[in-house]
């Protein structure tokens, strides 16, 4: 071959690497993931039929006890092969609601559950997670376990009615009831022989499908849950879309998907007393036993209130937490303290991995505009955990007391491979503060007009 083919064929080669390279610079690969994700995430479809939950008694008189009315009519939907139960407009007092597979529960325009706050309503005790550990406990409010084809949609709303007087008042008393439950998952006590429920004090959460396939919650508003509000628990293909939660009790997360795959939240405004979207993956040496990670997560469009973290992975991380994909998104409260947040301990293990967030806006923020830690719980713990790959672009973080918090366990338990780029942060009080991490890069980063390397 002649020398000058050769050259031309290095140069076409070189020209090539150096195309890679600034692709890769403006856009990290992994986001070309995200289509294949989204095809797999399909919301179930229901047959045409609808069965009226006035139909099996049921009275929207906020008084009259329906929760009889709502277990029959799911099960004639079901053995009808499936459908929708049509909740009218009125207000519906109900117990614990289970649901079944090809049932879509449909709120009509102006129609409100409001769950009872008799802790009896929520027996007897199903197979659940408090806190990311394996327990017998309450019933959620809306449960369902090992079903497929499920929703509940409509412009309606479900109200947990906790409030100061019910339910979050638990959290004092709520504490030797944790103990308890972490010393049964750190001894490999039998799930079954962890029975709570009735004289005890962990709080159910308000919606909870159990290790169920093709789930849809849409136009719901849900409020004043007992504890977490949407909790999909070991769940595959999962569609959170257009939901609007508000509470302000204590631990009232907006939505946390614990060991799931294939997850999609979008459009949805959370207002809360914790952190808004929490991804989870299982708690301490009962979360290392279960191994089920937290995985391909797309959050996108969605508005961040209240709460103590915006976007957040963590704490509970111990089957790893890998593939979250976050766009779009607007953060905006003094009471929001940290818009994106990734946090973890030696006592939880596991890893939070390959998380993406770009074009989000962060209008205020009361503690950090980015917060990673390895050092969330008191610890020490037996786990090493770890906090890698995480790349931050094209986000504008404005009002914030400090730009970026990124703090490792150790000199030998580091948070690695952190980008930061093309990224504003305006009105920032404080000073970065960034320690036991390697190769963080801050690429066109600017604080308050200066460029921060």
């Amino acid at each position: 071959m002649a020398a000058s083919t050769w050259r031309s064929c290095w140069t076409c080669v070189l020209v090539l690497l150096i195309c890679r390279a600034e692709l890769s610079a403006a856009e990290p690969a992994s986001w070309d993931q995200v289509p294949a994700i989204l095809a797999r995430i399909k919301a179930p479809v229901f047959p045409d039929r609808d069965f009226s939950v006035l139909d099996f008694g049921a009275k929207g008189d906020g008084a009259a006890d329906c929760t009889d009315a709502f277990r029959k009519a799911i099960t004639a939907a079901n053995a009808a092969g499936g459908g929708r139960v049509v909740v009218p407009a009125g207000k519906y007092l109900s117990g614990a609601i289970h649901l079944r597979s090809n049932v879509n529960l449909h709120l009509a325009e102006g129609a409100t559950i409001k769950f009872s706050t008799d802790p009896k309503q929520y027996l007897p005790v199903v197979f659940t997670r408090f806190e990311c550990i394996e327990l017998m406990n309450y019933s959620p409010l809306i449960y369902a376990y090992e079903r497929e084809n499920i929703a509940v949609t409509g412009q309606g709303t479900l109200d947990g009615q906790a409030s100061k007087t019910n339910w979050w008042p638990w959290t004092q008393p709520a504490r030797t009831d944790v103990a308890a439950l972490q010393n049964m998952g750190n001894t490999d006590v039998p799930v079954a022989q962890r029975i709570f429920g009735d004289g005890h004090f962990l709080r159910p959460n308000l919606l909870q499908p159990v290790r169920c396939k093709n789930v849809l919650i849409e136009g719901v508003t849900v409020k004043s849950s007992p504890m977490w509000t949407i909790h999909p628990l070991y769940c595959t293909n999962v569609t959170v879309r257009g939901v609007t939660v508000d509470g302000s009790g204590p631990n009232t997360d907006g939505c946390d998907p614990d060991s799931c795959t294939d997850v999609l939240i979008e459009n949805c405004t959370f207002n809360t007393g914790d952190d808004c979207i929490a991804i989870k993956s299982g708690r301490d040496r009962d979360g290392h036993r279960v191994n089920i990670p937290c995985q391909n997560i797309i959050i996108r469009g969605c508005t961040m209130k209240n709460g103590h973290g915006g976007i957040t992975c963590g704490s509970e991380t111990a089957g790893d937490i890998r593939n979250v994909f976050a766009e779009d998104c607007t953060l905006d409260s003094p009471n929001l303290n940290m818009a994106i947040r990734l946090k973890t301990s030696s006592e939880r293990g596991g890893a939070i991995e390959d998380v993406f967030i770009r074009n989000c806006t962060i209008r205020k923020a009361g503690v950090a505009g980015i917060h990673m830690t390895l050092k969330y719980s008191k610890g020490p713990g037996p786990y090493t955990p770890a906090i890698r790959r995480i790349d931050i672009r094209n986000c504008k973080f404005s009002n914030v007391p400090k730009a970026i918090v990124v703090e490792g366990l150790s000199a030998s338990a580091k948070i690695t491979d952190i980008t930061v780029q093309d990224c504003i942060f305006d009105n920032v009080a404080g000073p970065n503060a960034i320690s036991n991490a390697d190769n963080v890069r801050l690429i066109h980063v600017k604080v308050d007009g200066k460029a921060m390397e």
